[in-house]
């Protein structure tokens, strides 16, 4: 089997079109149709369905994809063990939540497409729970996770606390709450505004409430930092955020910071991987020193 035509493959089904694959490969329109029609031919079966538009796999096509994106990775992984001095080449996959995503992936990725050019990034961002199952089953090469503190991480990995990241509570202002100290009893009888479960942030709210004795109902299921907080700021709940994310919101002066007595909201960041092949080593040192690089500014700003 030849790994360029896998390669051809690959990129045809990731860019949607012919055109662009053969764009990417550096190839004529011709010579890449050979290369999907060699795999084709050698497998015995019609990988793509040439009447949609974008092109997409068949369903033996989307089989074969995924077996041919872990062979090209295994070949990418090969040539660093030959190599090891070689530059990093293939790609890094990385899983953060959407807290990170949207905050501070900035010069980490700077950095890693400056040391690392031809690596190529892939960031998907998810709750924790999901992220450690990626990790486990190899759906991504590293996570950064968000887990309250105490939570144990599986054994088979390896992991880095980067730091902590505190969540503060926030309120419209509209709703007239004491600036003093409160608790969460007398918070339960707000509705809030959080994030889907599986959010590191949403679960230690719902351990300190389960262990106080109290329950609590939420108005409004919403992803993204800066929604949560508008809808906070227009009276549909309370809710949780970083620092960070309330500084730089334009609904700020809108809201209300609460200190919560009974809530202890420190949450671990925690870096994870399994066995990294060699050609990965390198870049994800890289990026786990930017990010407790950032975790450090962040929190001698917010100090």
């Amino acid at each position: 089997m030849n790994t360029r035509d896998l390669q051809a493959f690959v990129a045809v089904v990731e860019s949607g079109s012919m055109v662009r694959a053969a764009e990417k490969l550096f190839l004529t329109q011709p010579g890449l149709t050979r290369r999907v029609q060699n795999l084709e031919t050698m497998l015995g079966a019609e990988l793509l369905d040439r009447q949609s538009k974008p092109l997409k796999p068949t369903a033996a096509g989307n089989e074969v994809y995924g077996l041919a994106r872990t062979v090209l990775r295994a070949v990418d992984d090969l040539m660093a063990v030959a190599s090891p001095d070689s530059e990093s080449t293939g790609e890094l996959r990385i899983g953060v939540p959407p807290f990170l995503s949207e905050l501070a992936l900035e010069r980490p990725v700077d950095r890693l497409r400056s040391a690392f050019p031809k690596l190529t990034l892939r960031v998907t961002a998810g709750w924790s729970p999901g992220l450690l199952q990626n990790v486990e089953r190899g759906a991504v090469d590293a996570a950064v996770v968000l887990l309250p503190i105490g939570i144990p991480l599986p054994e088979a990995m390896t992991a880095t606390r980067l730091g902590d990241k505190r969540a503060i509570v926030v309120a419209p202002r509209s709703f007239g709450l004491p600036d003093e100290p409160t608790t969460l009893a007398e918070l339960s009888r707000h509705p809030w505004v959080l994030n889907q479960d599986g959010c590191g942030m949403r679960s230690a709210l719902s351990r300190a409430m389960s262990s106080a004795g109290l329950q609590f109902s939420v108005a409004v299921e919403a992803f993204g930092s800066e929604l949560q907080l508008s809808l906070v700021a227009r009276g549909m709940g309370i809710g949780l955020a970083v620092p960070e994310m309330l500084e730089r919101s334009a609904y700020r002066e809108s809201l209300q910071r609460i200190d919560v007595t009974d809530f202890h909201n420190v949450l671990n960041v925690w870096l994870v991987h399994g066995m990294l092949p060699g050609r990965l080593v390198r870049p994800v040192a890289l990026m786990r020193d930017a990010l407790v690089e950032k975790m450090e500014s962040d929190l001698e700003r917010s100090a």
